[in-house]
């Protein structure tokens, strides 16, 4: 486990004292938590920001969860370990941001899954979840997943020349996690997983040239379209993985009611979330072509060109990959496809 950082622990300290739940609370009592997540409030954090409200709002007030933006409390890269020493009750995580730490979570991550709409990508999670590996794999952490961050396909936005060919991306440097940086490296470009909150300055100082985010919310809310002159509009290479979880410790300090208040608030998290982003696009897209922006829409033939170069040879690596780590890799990439198919029909 990476140290936790020293500021991240002082500056929780206090917020761990106001959260702390005691095994025999009852429902009268007054408990408060503390979700570390990083950015500004945007269509990404109003999964959570529904749950908080759902809670407090049936709980009379005695059940709230407090967020803290920006990662103030806690590194975006150390809220496993934040949750695993009890800095706090709850986190968002994007298990792109440090494959090492949650290896089998990964397959989520993966370019070109079949999860074309939200209602899949939720169904196939929820499933993914329950699986022994993904699920023992949190609570070496002492985390349970809550929901998943549902996140629109990734689209490109960058600086430099246009890459309106395949071939325009080899050596392109760009910000791209898990699946998505691992097919753009099968086109030849130069991927690393720099934290949302970093791209607006890397792109700026030429550290890096486009950056992935799922489109169109987290482009604008990072301002990245006031650094860049392009944009793709219908690359969709694939979704990062950014679940909600909460401390098991907290979740079984917590008397059953407020526990069944967290269950009964995630289709409400869920529903939250579709309609912020359905809000984005039609708030960010025209914005994005006002400012000048290229849009870049690529022919039915170059996609099927990219999805043969970039998807079958990168699920066949994270399968041969995981399977040397002792984790059944192609039991977890089955089981993606089997309730993708599922939840389609």
């Amino acid at each position: 486990m990476q140290q936790f950082k020293v500021t991240a622990l002082a500056a929780s300290a206090g917020a761990l004292a106001l959260g702390a739940v005691s095994t025999g609370a009852v429902a009268a009592d007054k408990v408060t938590w503390n979700h570390s997540i990083w950015g500004n409030p945007r269509a990404y954090t109003v999964g959570i920001e529904a749950v908080a409200k759902y809670v407090e709002e049936k709980s009379g007030g005695n059940f709230v969860i407090r967020i803290h933006y920006g990662e103030t409390i806690s590194p975006v890269k150390e809220n496993l370990d934040g949750l695993q020493i009890g800095a706090f009750e709850s986190a968002s995580i994007c298990t792109g941001y440090h494959p090492g730490k949650n290896q089998a979570a990964t397959g989520l991550d993966l370019p070109f899954l079949p999860l074309p709409t939200f209602d899949i990508q939720q169904k196939v999670s929820e499933a993914y979840y329950q699986h022994p590996a993904v699920k023992d794999e949190m609570k070496r952490w002492g985390a349970q997943y809550a929901f998943r961050g549902l996140l629109p396909q990734s689209e490109f936005m960058g600086s430099g020349d246009p890459p309106r060919e395949l071939d325009g991306w080899k050596s392109m440097r760009m910000r791209a996690l898990g699946g998505t940086g691992q097919a753009m490296k099968e086109l030849g470009a130069v991927p690393t997983s720099v934290p949302a909150p970093e791209v607006y300055t890397g792109i700026e100082r030429g550290m890096f040239q486009a950056a992935a985010f799922p489109f169109s919310y987290a482009h604008g809310a990072y301002k990245i379209h006031e650094v860049s002159k392009w944009y793709t509009f219908n690359m969709a290479p694939g979704s990062n993985h950014c679940p909600a979880l909460h401390s098991v410790a907290a979740l079984e300090a917590l008397p059953a009611e407020y526990r069944q208040l967290l269950e009964d608030a995630k289709p409400i998290a869920y529903e939250a979330l579709i309609e912020g982003y359905e809000k984005a696009d039609a708030k960010w897209i025209p914005i994005f072509d006002e400012t000048g922006l290229e849009r870049i829409t690529y022919s039915d033939e170059q996609l099927a060109e990219f999805r043969r170069v970039g998807a079958q040879p990168v699920w066949e690596a994270w399968v041969k990959d995981m399977e040397s780590k002792g984790i059944p890799g192609q039991e977890l990439l089955d089981l993606i496809l089997a309730e993708a198919e599922k939840a389609a029909s």
